[in-house]
């Protein structure tokens, strides 16, 4: 083979290289993409869901105008099914107890972030007026 053969082969091997390097890339960032709006989804159900239990009266087992009742598992399963909050794209938990006003939700996400350590995170606050989301990773 000539020397420029031998070039343009070369060449063609970094080309493919760099677009299978690129493509993984953009699969890997879609994909957390999209773990991060159906994490979004689930908590924004999760908080709709709180804001019945608020508006609920307690002789139906709700809040009674009133988040209070909402913590840890026992709040989760009023909110929902253990198969909900813990699903395929992430686990939601509880963070701040139910008070009068106002219920804080968290979801951690089940596909890695870029650094293959860290989980995507958020936080959702639900009073009586709307829910708030806030990403924390």
């Amino acid at each position: 083979m000539g020397q420029q053969q031998l070039l343009l082969i070369i060449l063609t091997v970094i080309i493919v290289g760099a677009a299978v390097y690129l493509g993984i890339v953009l699969f890997s960032d879609n994909s957390v993409s999209q773990n991060r709006a159906a994490m979004m989804n689930d908590l924004t159900t999760l908080a709709q869901r709180a804001r019945q239990y608020y508006m609920k009266a307690k002789y139906y087992g709700g809040g009674g105008r009133s988040f209070v009742g909402l913590d840890g598992d026992t709040g989760m399963k009023i909110l929902a099914t253990q198969k909900y909050y813990d699903n395929d794209n992430a686990t939601y938990s509880i963070k701040t107890a139910g008070t009068a006003t106002e219920v804080v939700l968290h979801g951690v996400g089940k596909k890695a972030l870029g650094d293959g350590v860290d989980y995507p995170e958020y936080d959702c606050t639900v009073t009586p007026t709307g829910i708030t989301m806030e990403r924390v990773k």
